[in-house]
């Protein structure tokens, strides 16, 4: 994305609420004797539960919330977010699906938040507090077993990048089953609009932490001949983790990671950044194993200028076996709006699973409360709108038309799923999942995971997406 893509990340709108009054300490202590709330009793199990998984050392937050001396400070602009609804960020419709990872704060707990604010921000007495959470070292949110670190790359002050692909080795000598992974950005997540992560087999003759042609690397926009993407790290987005569905990933051994790193200065400094990937690792091979299925890019968007409400084409795709489908994510860029996602199961019945109101600074993944039995058969649905109107607060120029691209002055639609599916069968997303008549050029049906045995090195798929790319 542009410089115009870090203006807003939403973890830091507390900061930037304007001028921030800190209570004085008499204020702080007293409070207001009519509410009573105070930051230990009342305030700090809502942070917990709610705040602190971003804010806190090492995490996206633009400040800690872990003590009151931390949170004190933006009490007011604390107020004003969770009162607009803006703090935790959230972005599905409450009327469509029920979701696991929903952090949006209860009525009760806003009106305890306000009038703590409203009494003074009293800090309480410290004997009331909850046990502090025992939260992962170095800012994991699930401490890994083995880490792999990114190239640390110097991102300019300002400017537009291309994307990169830059190779790393990965420490597995062994096939290796993972149970969760967890991709993080470097010190200053503000830069990185998003990062993908492929697994290849060893590559010959490979730059290690060097930008390099995907045709050298075996690899595509959309996926790779060793599975696709491993996961994505977009703002917003916490670890994968395959635990809870006894479900975990093979790496086979001997393989390289590539990076596929899109950065957007924001103006402020130059940093130099570098990503990291971490996993645990399963204790022997699970019952199932986990997909990240990409179901296209939306390479047939062209969008006019100054159309409020361009419908881009629908895009589907078929199961060809049995998955639990865990999670869904959508993907693009300023001019998006809002994205439906549905399932068509074999018996007819339909089911609208989430209806998203789109924000290009926050993309999270969605959880539904209970995941979704689609048997094969089953059809997954993407529906996409956008706004190239004035009134699209981040639209960089409403007169410009808009075809599909990957820098933000483009546009995607870019769907994917996280699957469960049974590990006896060949999981390769060929096997797993079909296009239909609506399904894209960037339909990721490409060959599954293979051992290090079966694995043939240097294999390469043809790159038919490298027009997508700036020369």
């Amino acid at each position: 994305m542009s410089q115009h893509t870090q203006a807003l990340v939403l973890c830091a709108l507390f900061a930037a609420a304007g001028t921030l009054s800190v209570p004085t300490p008499a204020a702080a202590q007293t409070g207001n004797p009519g509410n009573g709330r105070t930051f230990y009793r009342d305030v700090l199990p809502i942070v917990q539960e709610k705040c602190q998984l971003c804010h806190r050392p090492g995490q996206i937050g633009s400040f800690s919330m872990l003590t009151y001396e931390d949170t004190r400070g933006y009490a007011r602009a604390i107020k004003k977010r969770v009162l607009a609804r803006e703090m935790p960020p959230w972005f599905a419709d409450p009327s469509v699906g029920h979701f696991s990872n929903d952090p949006s704060l209860s009525k009760q707990q806003i009106e305890t938040l306000v009038a703590w604010v409203n009494g003074g921000a009293s800090e309480g007495n410290p004997k009331d507090a909850p046990a502090p959470v025992a939260w992962p070292a170095d800012g994991w949110r699930i401490q890994p077993d083995a880490i792999v670190k990114g190239a640390a790359y110097p991102v300019p002050k300002e400017g537009v990048l291309d994307w990169m692909y830059i190779p790393v080795p990965m420490p597995f000598k062994e096939d290796t089953w993972v149970s969760s992974m967890e991709l993080r950005p470097g010190a200053d997540a503000s830069v990185t609009h998003h990062y993908c992560v492929m697994i290849v087999p060893k590559l010959k003759n490979a730059k290690y932490g060097e930008p390099t042609p995907m045709m050298e690397l075996g690899v595509t926009l959309g996926g790779t001949p060793s599975g696709g993407f491993e996961g994505c790290y977009e703002t917003g987005q916490g670890a994968f983790d395959y635990r809870p569905y006894q479900a975990a990933r093979l790496i086979p051994g001997n393989s390289d990671m590539v990076f596929q790193m899109h950065y957007a200065p924001r103006g402020k400094k130059a940093v130099v950044d570098q990503p990291q990937v971490g996993f645990t690792i399963a204790k022997g091979k699970p019952a199932k194993q986990f997909m990240f299925l990409n179901i296209g890019g939306g390479t047939r968007i062209d969008i006019p200028p100054n159309e409020p409400n361009y419908k881009a084409p629908v895009q589907e795709a078929q199961l060809n076996v049995d998955a639990k489908i865990v999670w869904y994510q959508g993907h693009a860029h300023y001019r998006a709006k809002e994205m439906r996602f549905g399932f068509v199961f074999p018996d007819g019945r339909t089911e609208e699973a989430l209806h998203l109101k789109w924000h290009p600074y926050w993309q999270q993944v969605y959880y539904p409360t209970t995941p979704i039995e689609a048997p094969a058969g089953t059809i997954l649905r993407i529906e996409g709108w956008y706004d190239n109107s004035a009134r699209n607060r981040f639209n960089p120029d409403p007169n410009a038309r808009v075809p599909f691209g990957v820098q933000a002055t483009e546009e995607m639609l870019f769907p994917t799923f996280g699957v469960v599916v049974d590990v006896a069968g060949d999981p390769s997303p060929r096997n797993v999942v079909k296009p239909t008549a609506r399904a894209d050029e960037l339909f990721n049906v490409v060959e599954g995971p293979k051992s290090a045995a079966q694995a043939a090195p240097g294999s390469g798929v043809k790159n038919e997406t490298a027009r997508a790319e700036r020369p």
